[in-house]
């Protein structure tokens, strides 16, 4: 069996929270996938999209790695599927985030996908930085200089988005490719999560929980006392060792060296966590 290019542990957790009644993500924490997916058009329509596209790309797990050609044909299949599930009265759609185990010259990469508003995160160093971007009118707003993303947090529209997987939507995925240090942690969540905590929160609670299941067990919790008002799923991914390094992650997260920078496509924005 190929040895993986990233060894990893990971743990998954998800709640319906406290005003819906059926929960629309799903979830895929299976190396080399670690994908959170959040279905809408109503529970009839989007907890099947949601659990379609995560069914597609479950056939590739398994594997020590995975090339963007596959991830993005995956993809495609997963996009049929969730058109299928839709009719003229509820228009089914989802949104997909996360990483795949990649491999560039014998070195071992996080290769990221987005579309939608999902997040993925990377937490290095006590540094927090999101590696995907919005697919929404928010963000879009942002970007133009009209909203700042203070007022972001509190604006109305903050859950339009502008790209999904159906939905009568064709906007195709981002793709980052990141190149993984020993002691990364990956986080990816459903905007349940990052709706209710700040990205503040967010590395305080990652520095703070050595293992992934109770980083995301915890996530989980402090969404549901900050409102639970949406479906919450996490995903928290350590990276134990990472072909082309010799040190060996063993205990908390910690930071390492840079990759080389024309592979890292990655946002240049974080939140540092302060201890």
């Amino acid at each position: 069996m190929t040895e993986a290019p990233i060894v990893v542990r990971a743990a998954a957790a998800t709640h319906t929270g406290l005003r819906r009644r059926v929960n629309e993500d799903s979830f895929l924490a299976e190396a080399p996938l670690f994908l959170v997916a959040d279905g809408m058009g109503g529970h009839d329509a989007g907890d099947r999209a949601s659990a379609a596209v995560v069914a597609e790309f479950a056939r590739l797990a398994g594997g020590a790695s995975l090339a963007i050609d596959e991830v993005r044909a995956a993809l495609r299949r997963a996009r049929a599927r969730v058109e299928a599930i839709a009719s003229d009265s509820r228009a089914a759609g989802t949104t997909l985030a996360g990483v795949v185990v990649a491999e560039v010259g014998g070195v071992g990469y996080w290769l990221a996908v987005n579309v939608g508003d999902s997040r993925t995160y990377r937490f290095s160093g006590g540094v927090l930085e999101q590696i995907s971007v919005d697919h929404s009118v928010v963000q879009e707003l942002i970007d133009a200089g009209a909203l700042s993303g203070e007022d972001a947090a509190t604006d109305s529209r903050r859950n339009e988005i502008t790209r999904a997987i159906g939905a009568g939507s064709d906007g195709q995925a981002d793709y980052w490719m990141v190149p993984a240090e020993p002691g990364d942690r990956i986080l990816v969540c459903s905007d349940g999560l990052s709706g209710e905590l700040s990205a503040q929160r967010l590395c305080q609670i990652l520095a703070e929980e050595p293992e992934p299941e109770s980083a995301a067990t915890r996530l989980i919790h402090e969404a549901l006392v900050h409102g639970g008002r949406d479906n919450v799923t996490a995903i928290v991914v350590d990276a134990v060792s990472v072909a082309g390094h010799d040190d060996v992650y063993d205990t908390a997260p910690a930071g390492g060296a840079r990759g080389p920078a024309d592979h890292d496509t990655r946002p240049r924005t974080g939140t540092r966590n302060e201890q």
